[in-house]
């Protein structure tokens, strides 16, 4: 989908600035084509079609002071794209600022070309969730399984998790069994798994064809779920903690469904996860990953968890953190990764035949960003990948090690929402920033 825009001119404007406005529109049409459909303008005062998601002003000047009452009976937000190369001009300032203060409206002034699409992007993620849009998760009898000491702590199994996430944005969570779609995908014969996994091969060390066979059926019988159900954007399953009902683990199949499929992913079937995630990617397009964040300032009890004795001996440890998950980083397909291969599993709760993936993205600036559990806040903290750290044997074969960049450990630990974090790929904070004005979102930057 795409945003809808509706461009509204000023009655006051003289000849050569009704000019200007149209050459305007049209130099922004061809700009954001593909992240908008600007509609036929109106003149501000009019009534407003129902189908639009913000207003759009290609042209400011001074009559706009005297409209405000006609501005304040709209409660969308107003895209301001006045300068010629599609952003704000800098001598609108004035005028944003007693907009936003006058008329408290959403005011949205991109400086570059990047931020005005990530608000493009942003407006048409909004309209796609409330159109239908829906989420898959296959789970049986969540936190009851392996770990369940675990497992049943967690916010995203509860129905008024699920209940908050339908109401703040409009998709629908569809719950379908984990373990009949396993049984779907032993059904399905050797020869279709065979012939799809030699079109689509990808790097693997030490998996048997056999196992592998069992990944690729576990996807076919998944991706005719998402199929039957229609309009499925977002999946996730209860992998780990009812790992009894699979042979496999779902780290190919959630590859392929998005390389493929562009579907957005979650592991364990983490709702605020998905939901963070397909909000980030659909607005930024960058690459992520979904990982368990292990800050050196938990000390034993996350070096127990996953099976080493100490944290790596570093400078700053306090504000250092391991980035580990299913014994490597962390899934992410392999067009978000510099290395990726697919090896046999490493935890211990998982089927013996199962799978899991060996990746990394870029080291470098990263940010890490996630949606609170009440659906309005967003925590986004500033770091870098510094390296890659292996302990061979334990459950973190291959970790990132994350430096947090403000040198705030300790305020990290006490506004950690979930031990589940998403690494964006770049210093993304002012994306980030100008995605949550879209939504309305509560911002904490660390």
């Amino acid at each position: 989908m795409k945003a809808r825009l509706l461009p509204l001119r000023i009655a006051e404007a003289n000849p050569r600035e009704r000019e200007e406005f149209t050459v305007q529109l049209d130099r922004l049409r061809l700009q954001y084509g593909e992240e908008a459909e600007i509609l036929p303008a109106r003149t501000l005062g009019d009534t407003l079609p129902g189908d639009v998601d913000a207003l759009l002003f290609p042209q400011m000047i001074g009559a706009i002071f005297s409209h405000r009452e006609e501005l304040q009976k709209n409660q969308l937000p107003i895209v301001v794209l006045t300068s010629e190369f599609g952003t704000v001009e800098m001598w609108d300032w004035e005028i944003v600022a007693y907009l936003r203060e006058q008329t408290q409206l959403n005011v949205l002034t991109p400086y570059s070309e990047e931020l005005a699409k990530v608000i493009l992007r942003s407006l048409a993620a909004k309209r796609e969730m409330k159109a239908g849009m829906k989420f898959l998760l296959l789970q049986d009898s969540p936190g009851e399984g392996m770990q369940a000491n675990i497992f049943k702590r967690f916010y995203w199994w509860e129905k008024e998790c699920t209940a908050q996430i339908e109401r703040a944005f409009g998709v629908m969570l569809v719950y379908s069994s984990w373990k009949e779609v396993n049984l779907q995908a032993e059904r399905i014969g050797d020869d279709e798994a065979l012939m799809l996994w030699n079109q689509r091969k990808v790097p693997t060390e030490g998996v048997s064809e056999a196992n592998i066979l069992k990944a690729v059926k576990l996807y076919i019988a998944v991706k005719r779920l998402v199929d039957q159900i229609g309009d499925v954007r977002g999946v996730g399953s209860n992998c780990l903690n009812e790992s009894f009902n699979s042979p496999t683990t779902p780290c190919l199949a959630w590859d392929w469904i998005f390389e493929y499929d562009h579907i957005i992913w979650a592991c364990e079937g983490d709702t605020v996860t998905l939901i963070s995630k397909f909000i980030l990617y659909s607005a930024l397009l960058r690459p992520m990953l979904m990982t368990n964040l292990y800050p050196f300032l938990v000390g034993m009890a996350a070096l127990k968890h996953e099976k080493i004795q100490r944290f790596p001996d570093i400078e700053d440890p306090d504000n250092h953190a391991l980035g580990v998950h299913c014994g490597y980083c962390g899934l992410a397909p392999r067009c978000f990764c510099t290395e990726w291969t697919m090896r046999p599993k490493v935890l211990e709760i998982v089927n013996q035949d199962a799978i899991v993936i060996d990746c990394r993205m870029a080291a470098g600036s990263v940010t890490l960003a996630k949606l609170h559990a009440d659906m309005h806040k967003m925590t986004i903290i500033e770091a870098e990948i510094e390296d890659y750290v292996q302990y061979p044997g334990s459950d973190c074969r291959n970790g990132y090690l994350l430096k947090f960049r403000n040198h705030n450990g300790h305020r990290v630990m006490e506004s950690l929402s979930s031990h589940h974090a998403i690494i964006i790929s770049g210093a993304v904070t002012p994306q980030l920033m100008m995605m949550a004005r879209v939504y309305g979102f509560e911002t904490e930057v660390i």
